[in-house]
């Protein structure tokens, strides 16, 4: 292994070298450390308290003062005035910082305290429900407090969910479809009407959410905004925005073969497909939107309704899904007119309560127009050959509501 040579610096020439004591040499001599006897100001080696620099300082200044000469005192006279001077800014520099206080004249103290929000908002460690139930108590002023019942269901979420209706209504108008008959050279609105019943038809057969049936019915009608179809594809845009709506919605969607089969393969897998491509490129792949059927749910709620009302709101609800006139209505409103529309239907007194009004944001009078054309379609069902909405909701399982006459109030008001 081989090593590193060691270079060791070398003895001036003519000087001996002592090896015992070469690596001490070019240290510096400690002197004795513990000999305080030496030191100018100290007598005899006592003193009483550990010497700190401050004290050492003043001992050093005390033994330099004795050693002044008596011919240089011009200069001790320079050096005392100097000080003298050095003490007279002191003193005024210490003089500014006193603050005067006199006896007429007290010094006000102003003490600046947190905000009162953060500190109630420090108080209360938990947002409880019934706080919040009582901030909506008091903004509601006479309406009921429909979320008291699902306090405990954290899906209803009932802390905001108030701010999420609130959005609903704010968003809605952005994907509302426009009135596009006029644009459809091929279309009329008795194709229309044929087409929604036959998806209702459909829908039922699958057994399907509600939830699948609006969000089919409003791709379908965004989509005949933006777009002409010839009329030998209208039903092929039907069945593929149900296609688009049941795998949005459900969790297990129709298969595409099954859609072929409900269309008396009118169209192939393949066909399906490439328009479902296409609605989803012009729309922009914007499916999350607040349909009538969102509304519908809370204003239901509102509503204090049975199960018979509740049958009776989504009788016309869809029956006004078939119809083009009600294009011209956003989802609230229309989800708003047919609780009621089913209120007057059912003879329900008051036809529209303070609980409603705060919960959907419409007056009675707001309402009258978009409720009027829903009677007047509830009127003619009886005489129309679509007839997928009536057989729905004729059964007893459905309370038999398609039964029930439309609201005389309506029918007959100006």
């Amino acid at each position: 292994m081989a090593t590193r040579p060691v270079h060791r610096p070398q003895p001036v020439r003519g000087e001996p070298v002592d090896v015992k004591n070469a690596a001490a040499k070019n240290r510096r001599a400690l002197g004795d450390i513990g000999n305080i006897a030496s030191l100018a100001g100290v007598d005899g080696g006592k003193i009483n308290r550990p010497i700190t620099r401050n004290f050492r300082a003043q001992l050093l200044e005390n033994a330099t003062k004795k050693q002044i000469n008596v011919d240089k005192a011009p200069i001790l006279d320079g050096v005392q005035a100097v000080t003298k001077k050095q003490e007279a800014v002191r003193a005024v520099q210490k003089k500014t910082r006193v603050v005067k206080q006199g006896p007429s004249k007290p010094i006000e103290v102003i003490v600046i305290s947190p905000d009162t929000n953060e500190v109630k908002a420090k108080e209360n460690k938990k947002v409880t429900y019934s706080s919040i139930l009582d901030a909506r108590s008091k903004a509601a002023s006479k309406s009921l407090d429909i979320d008291s019942v699902d306090k405990d269901n954290d899906l209803a979420a009932v802390e905001y969910v108030e701010d999420m209706y609130t959005f609903y209504k704010e968003v809605e108008n952005e994907s509302k479809p426009q009135m596009y008959m006029h644009t459809q050279p091929e279309i009329n609105e008795k194709m229309r009407s044929i087409l929604v019943d036959w998806l209702v038809e459909v829908h039922a057969k699958f057994d399907l959410s509600p939830e699948t049936l609006y969000l089919t019915i409003n791709i379908t009608d965004r989509f005949l905004s933006l777009k002409t179809v010839p009329r030998r594809e209208l039903q092929l845009v039907g069945v593929s925005a149900l296609l688009i709506a049941s795998k949005y919605e459900e969790i297990w969607p129709p298969q595409v073969n099954d859609l072929v089969y409900v269309t008396d393969n009118s169209y192939n897998n393949k066909q399906i497909l490439v328009m479902e491509k296409t609605i989803l490129g012009n729309l922009e792949w914007y499916l999350t939107v607040p349909t009538q059927y969102v509304f519908l749910v809370r204003f239901i709620k509102a509503s204090i309704s049975d199960t018979k009302m509740e049958n009776m709101v989504h009788f016309l609800a869809e029956l006004g899904l078939m119809h083009h006139d009600t294009l011209m209505f956003c989802p609230s409103m229309l989800a708003a007119s047919a609780v009621y529309t089913a209120r007057c239907c059912l003879n329900k007194t008051p036809a529209w309560t303070d609980t409603l009004k705060f919960h959907s944001g419409y007056s009675e009078s707001q309402l009258m127009d978009c409720s009027k054309l829903l009677a007047f379609i509830h009127s003619g069902v009886g005489e129309s050959k679509l007839r997928g909405v009536f057989k729905k909701y004729s059964k007893l399982g459905r309370g038999a509501v398609s039964l029930i006459s439309p609201a005389k109030s309506l029918l007959s008001a100006p």
